[in-house]
């Protein structure tokens, strides 16, 4: 393996969960997210080179992927049902409790458009105001405000 597929291998090792974290938003489907996730690791090696270093990487990544993830759903939007698989595991009550209320989580940020998905996604994954503006490409400001109306809506659904 020559230097450039080492330094990309061990980039990708280093921010799978975060790839995989934006394919879950988009789609529950395994076979979906599994599509998602080779496409952006095939995007973000076709934008490798030309990656400048001027925002940080993971700043770059999380781009790439959800500019994918979301011309995805656009255009799968009106095509399929979202499917769910309802595993059967051994339980307790507050842990299948628990399940209820993520998947009904899930459910609501679902509902939500494109823009309100990536800002709540990015929020929930621990990234700062200003890292979520950059992503996105919008200010400090207008991220403040989405938080707050989504945050509102998913309540109040």
């Amino acid at each position: 393996m020559n230097t450039k597929e080492q330094r990309f291998s061990k980039l990708v090792k280093e921010h799978e969960q975060t790839i995989y974290a934006v394919c879950y938003m988009f789609s529950h489907d395994a076979e979906d997210v599994d599509d998602l996730h080779q496409e952006i690791l095939l995007r973000l090696w076709q934008g490798y080179d030309g990656f400048e270093g001027r925002s940080d990487i993971k700043t770059w990544i999380y781009r790439v992927a959800l500019n994918y993830c979301i011309n995805f759903s656009d255009k799968r939007k009106r095509e399929q049902t979202r499917r769910t698989t309802a595993r059967e595991s051994d339980t307790s009550d507050s842990d299948l409790e628990k399940q209820m209320q993520i998947k009904q989580l899930y459910q609501r940020i679902n509902k939500l458009g494109l823009v309100d998905r990536s800002v709540i996604l990015l929020w929930l994954e621990g990234l700062s105001y200003e890292e979520i503006g950059a992503i996105l490409g919008i200010s400090v400001k207008n991220v403040s405000f989405k938080l707050v109306r989504i945050k509102e809506r998913l309540k109040n659904d």
